[in-house]
């Protein structure tokens, strides 16, 4: 998951980033410097934000599958 998927996929939530923070029980502050590109996590952070995503519903797409590029899809229930 990179940057934008992350933050498309809490756009297709609708999350605020506190929300997802506290969802994947990572403080705003690197939640918010990830998304920006301002500095990578350590890879469970990472690893958290990504599994609270996709637990509400985001699966991640890769370069090949649905689109040209990577990006973030809601499940239908």
């Amino acid at each position: 998951m990179n940057p934008a998927q992350c933050r498309a996929a809490r756009a297709l939530l609708e999350w605020t980033q506190p929300h997802l923070a506290n969802e994947a029980g990572v403080s705003p502050s690197t939640l918010r410097d990830f998304e920006s590109g301002k500095r990578k996590p350590i890879a469970n952070n990472v690893t958290a934000i990504r599994v609270a995503l996709e637990a509400a519903g985001i699966t991640f797409l890769e370069k090949g599958e649905v689109s040209p590029g990577p990006g973030a899809a809601l499940r239908h229930p």
